[in-house]
């Protein structure tokens, strides 16, 4: 297959051809951040395997678009079974040399990454940007999270602490060591294109492993342009290998391989679910992160303007594409009325628009399918009685932008209660009291994060205790942090990702029992 063509402007819909000179604007100004990126070194177009950047054995590619204006940025290889038992030999080859260095020199080759990461942060944010359509201000702030997990685990490394044991006999001595799972796997989504992986390369190659990554095909090339600055950082052919395509392909070689000995997946439950069970085959050690469908419980005592600050925060960044959004607003009676009016009007100051221009804080949503969710979601609250009280309806910009959107009067049997919408939608619900509250939020399958607005210390502690839920905010609506554990409860998924909690994750306990230890 000759290099990938990076086509601007020739794919566009009629509708899209037709807009004004403010749309075409953007797309000039994307195609010249493109063109800078790939004038950078960080344009990465092939997968890559034992330190080699290939293309699929077959030639096939896969689009890559932009959501913005549906234009495509890029053609990546559509890799598959075979590519991805080439990655997952490399991975287990580089195993051997990579897991004997020490923790230190590990530690270093991770810092250093760290440091490319942060010194080429305007080139990735702009190309989180491009890929998936967040606003360019919460694309730097990735890059800068994203890092933060390399960072992290490049000092944690040297903190991978085994035990001795106290004996039962005098003859013995018992120690624990912590060791490498060895080759992992590592499933990532497109919200978040770089952080998911770094919080999960972080810590595998902290602690010795070796990796085959599978990014988003929506979102390969932040992907790429991380892997690029892995191999510039030093860490050795083999160690970091990205492959992307055809997703059932590649999660099939992944779980029937004996060489596999972790996966770990961040996404929607079904698939998750459908993960774990491959993953039986094999019994290999499994880190899910999945589906929520996130409370965000609003007390009377509550500070007015914190609870409105929060709650949008938690609602509508990344345009409500994020596993830990607010998916239902439960408010009490005796604020409910000032807390909407409030509430509404900041929905209402919300700039929607290219990621690219200033003062937008809300882009499109990933593609065609995530917008008719929505309004599929959007729909069935009104034909069941829920009120709308802004939006609800496609952006006058086109293509998969959606209104900032409110809904009242929501009830518990609506989808937008019962599931996650993972878009701009807030739905408002009604409480009395602290027990009804607690009842709502927990009546689901899903527990990964909640919050909670109270100037009640006392009422905190009881409602934090009460929530099943892995995470919760407490007048706080931005809770992600890599020296904190994230993850869920229940259908939520398995394991903690970020802090010292994390590095477990991809480790293996050995004991070993030493006898005739009185022999002199």
């Amino acid at each position: 297959m000759t290099l990938v063509r990076v086509a601007f402007g020739n794919t566009l819909s009629s509708h899209l051809a037709a807009m004004h000179t403010p749309s075409r604007q953007i797309r000039m100004e994307a195609k010249s951040i493109a063109t800078r990126i790939q004038n950078s070194g960080l344009f990465r177009t092939q997968g890559l395997i034992g330190g080699k950047w290939v293309d699929a054995y077959d030639g096939k590619t896969i689009k890559v678009n932009n959501p913005a204006t549906g234009e495509i940025i890029a053609e990546v290889p559509c890799m598959g079974k075979r590519e991805t038992n080439d990655a997952i030999l490399s991975a287990y080859d580089a195993f051997n040399s990579w897991s004997k260095l020490t923790a230190a020199e590990r530690g270093k080759y991770l810092r250093e990454w760290y440091d490319l990461l942060m010194t080429h942060k305007e080139e990735l944010a702009q190309l989180i940007t491009l890929e998936q359509g967040k606003p360019l201000k919460d694309a730097m702030g990735e890059v800068t999270y994203g890092a933060g997990f390399i960072e992290f685990f490049s000092e944690e490394a040297k903190r991978v602490y085994g035990d001795v044991i106290p004996a039962t006999s005098s003859d013995r001595r018992l120690v624990v060591l912590k060791q490498p799972v060895g080759v992992v796997g590592a499933i990532t989504p497109w919200n978040f294109p770089l952080a998911m992986i770094t919080r999960k390369v972080g810590p595998a190659l902290a602690c010795g492993c070796t990796v085959v990554i599978k990014p988003s095909e929506f979102t390969p090339l932040t992907a790429l342009a991380a892997a690029e600055l892995a191999l510039q950082a030093g860490i050795p052919q083999g160690v970091v290998n990205v492959v992307m395509g055809n997703a059932p392909d590649i999660g099939e070689a992944l779980l029937s391989s004996t060489q596999v000995r972790k996966i770990t997946f961040t996404g929607s439950t079904a698939v998750g679910k459908k993960l774990m069970a491959g993953a039986a085959g094999t019994v290999k050690k499994v880190s899910l992160e999945l589906g929520g469908n996130a409370p965000c419980i609003v007390f009377d005592d509550a500070d007015l303007d914190v609870a409105v600050k929060g709650t949008l925060a938690a609602k509508f960044r990344n345009s409500g594409q994020t596993c830990v959004c607010a998916n239902r607003v439960l408010v009490q009676e005796g604020i409910y009325e000032k807390f909407a009016d409030a509430f509404l009007k900041a929905v209402q100051n919300l700039q929607v628009g290219d990621g690219f221009t200033e003062g937008v804080v809300q882009g499109p949503l990933i593609n065609e399918a995530a917008v008719k969710k929505v309004e599929s979601f959007v729909q069935d609250a009104i034909s069941k009685g829920a009120k709308l009280l802004l939006g609800g309806k496609r952006h006058s910009l086109g293509l998969t932008f959606y209104e900032p959107t409110v809904v009242s009067d929501v009830k518990n049997e609506m989808l937008l209660a019962k599931e996650e919408v993972f878009g701009p939608v807030a739905p408002l619900l009604q409480f009395k009291t602290e027990e009804e509250a607690i009842r709502i939020a927990n009546d689901t399958n899903a527990g990964l994060a909640a919050y909670i607005f109270t100037n009640n210390v006392q009422r905190t502690w009881r409602v934090s205790e009460a929530l099943e839920y892995g995470i919760v905010g407490v007048n706080e609506g931005l809770i992600s942090t890599e020296v904190a554990p994230f993850g869920g409860v229940k259908q939520s998924g398995l394991g903690r990702e970020g802090s010292k909690y994390g590095i477990d994750e991809y480790l293996e306990l050995k004991y070993v029992c030493f006898g005739d230890m009185n022999r002199k």
